[in-house]
């Protein structure tokens, strides 16, 4: 069973580096649209319109596309205050009991993000200056938040086979 979860964590690595590829290229089209966006303002007197709508719309992409690895990675803050009094079973249930419910809840955002892309897609949806789609930036949540759950559902299953660790 161990050697099944480490071939399924091998691809989910991969999938995780991939939607992080794409968070660094918005990441550096936030850098580029904000420093035209400040070049325009300052220098040539000039703003840009809907900066603001790029970079918020942006950031969502980047975040969500960047969450799947960074939990791949364990990453994310911890608190082992408790460690030491939870002892090997109690820290191996703490763990098992945190990743189910990060998976319950992505799994419900990542269900809701669908249907809003959905939504947004049918309907038209998009910003009040630039006319910017919304249906990607949903859909995008989605799928980061449907990889994070995935991520997460596996560190669960390897927890679960190894058992508690000294």
């Amino acid at each position: 069973m161990l050697r099944g979860l480490e071939r399924l964590s091998n691809g989910l690595e991969k999938a995780t580096i991939a939607l992080t590829v794409i968070g660094g290229l918005c990441l550096l089209g936030v850098v580029v649209v904000v420093t035209a966006g400040v070049v325009s303002r300052y220098v040539f007197g000039a703003p840009v319109l809907g900066v603001n709508e790029i970079v918020e719309l942006t950031a969502v992409a980047l975040v969500m596309s960047a969450l799947p690895y960074c939990t791949a990675r364990g990453d994310h803050v911890a608190v082992d205050v408790f460690d030491g009094m939870l002892g090997a079973w109690g820290r191996l249930l703490g763990d098992l009991l945190s990743r189910g419910i990060a998976v319950t809840i992505l799994a419900i955002l990542s269900y809701r993000a669908v249907l809003k892309a959905l939504d947004a897609l049918e309907w038209g949806d998009a910003t009040n200056m630039l006319q910017m789609p919304l249906w990607p930036y949903y859909a995008i949540l989605a799928v980061g938040t449907a990889l994070c759950a995935l991520v997460f559902a596996v560190q669960f299953l390897v927890l679960a086979a190894k058992g508690p660790r000294s």
